[in-house]
């Protein structure tokens, strides 16, 4: 008796897999390219306001105890946007049940931002409920969406929820004690949570994370975080705006203007010149991505943002103050601002340099920096004399990355004739060698 026809083949396999793709709620990208969605640049539209209020958190309390609570609230919003971040890596934000819980987190960040400036005081609760129900809540959400597809995805948000839930009572429980054991309640959740991908979310009974787990589109990390950098500049540019725009135009405000320009398109050329692709470049990749969007993305942007919204509040003293001798204020948000932009964006580019080093161009212009502070901490010169040798500095730094990027010191000395030490010609070379053969 013949055999009967087999029924499906490759065509029902097709049909098949089609039919899933369809029906699954991730993006399954398979670690390639993940477009930013519509949905999650109106999502950012909320840390847009928060920002905002974050700034003017940082400008009514210029003291260390305020600063030290507004750093809490940045760590705290960075969390929220961050972890979103990852989520939809690899959910698929055009699903109707993605999407219903993207406005949902939507709805409670805004109520976290509605809340910050009153977070230390009679909105701390508020402030604090917000937060844990957009971590518990979309963490919990995430692990039932990738039920069905990725057990191991599963694993890891349910151990990450553990860690949420540990830090919750921390949060409530700060939020209604109040006062000084409010701060201590807050700082320890903090320190929970931001311990949790250090030590790879390790749970009893439920092990840990693995490298493997992280198959995030490395792309789409790089562009979300650099429209967090644009939304972090942006409010300096509004202060700068409306600041201008409150005030009668003559020859002082008109330079201000131009110098607060000046600071925030600096900013953005040394971020967004190379070391933004670079580091999109590098991770995309990268075999262990996950790894470099935890300790690239993750980690090493907060300082870059911290920086640039410490900045914006420094370009808001710098115009209501231009005619008047520096304040001390002053020189220590503008300094602090710009050493803590420095130091993190030098140790992203880091990642994405050839030879691994932190930018010789960075450090120089840190140690600048310090001696601009020292020096108007004691002589107290004019504002308009502070702020334009800040703008210098950042000048040098970005001319001196232009440079280097774009030809190269060494090609243009070789063009001119003139003389190049050959140790050091060899030294970047052998550096650059072993980096590569590290990277792989």
């Amino acid at each position: 008796m013949p055999d009967s026809p087999r029924r499906g083949g490759i065509g029902a396999a097709v049909a098949a897999a089609e039919r899933r793709a369809r029906n699954s709620l991730l993006r399954n990208h398979g670690g390639g390219h993940a477009p930013v969605s519509n949905l999650e640049l109106f999502f950012d539209l909320v840390f847009v306001f928060a920002i905002t209020q974050l700034s003017h958190f940082f400008g009514h309390h210029l003291n260390p105890w305020g600063f030290a609570e507004g750093l809490m609230l940045f760590l705290t919003l960075w969390w929220g946007w961050m972890y979103t971040t990852w989520v939809t890596n690899w959910l698929n934000p055009d699903r109707l049940p993605v999407r219903l819980m993207l406005l949902a987190l939507m709805l409670l960040s805004l109520g976290m931002a509605v809340s910050l400036p009153d977070a230390f005081a009679d909105k701390a609760l508020p402030f604090a409920l917000c937060y844990v129900a957009i971590q518990l809540g979309r963490t919990l959400c995430t692990a039932a969406m990738f039920h069905r597809e990725r057990a191991h995805n599963t694993r890891n948000m349910v151990r990450i929820a553990v860690w949420f839930a540990a830090s919750a009572p921390l949060w409530i429980g700060g939020a209604m004690a109040g006062g000084p054991a409010q701060v201590l309640c807050w700082l320890a959740a903090l320190a929970i949570e931001y311990a949790g991908p250090f030590v790879l979310y390790r749970v009893p009974f439920l092990g840990h994370s693995l490298a493997s787990e992280w198959d995030i589109s490395g792309s789409h990390m790089a562009e979300r975080c650099a429209l967090f950098i644009i939304i972090a500049l942006g409010e300096g540019i509004v202060v700068t705006g409306a600041t201008m725009a409150g005030t009668m135009p003559t020859l002082a405000t008109s330079l201000a203007f131009v110098t607060a320009f000046a600071g925030s398109a600096l900013l953005w050329w040394l971020y967004f010149d190379m070391g933004a692709v670079r580091g999109a470049q590098f991770i995309s990749g990268h075999s262990q991505v996950g790894r470099v969007a935890r300790n690239a993305f993750t980690y090493l942007h907060m300082p870059i943002v911290l920086g640039v919204v410490v900045l914006a509040v420094g370009d808001a003293m710098l115009l209501e103050r231009w005619e008047q001798p520096v304040s001390r204020a002053l020189i220590l948000i503008q300094t602090g601002g710009m050493l803590t932009f420095l130091g993190g964006l030098g140790l992203f580019k880091r990642f994405g340099n050839t030879i691994g080093n932190f930018p010789l161009s960075h450090t120089v212009a840190m140690v600048l920096v310090c001696g601009l502070g020292l020096w108007a901490w004691w002589r107290e010169p004019g504002t308009p004399q502070f702020g334009t040798l800040g703008i210098a500095i950042l000048l040098l730094t970005a001319v001196w990355e232009w440079v280097s990027y774009h030809g190269g010191w060494m090609e243009r000395w070789a063009r001119l004739g003139l003389p190049y030490p050959e140790r050091m010609r060899e030294s970047f070379e052998r550096r650059r060698r072993e980096t590569e053969q590290l990277r792989g």
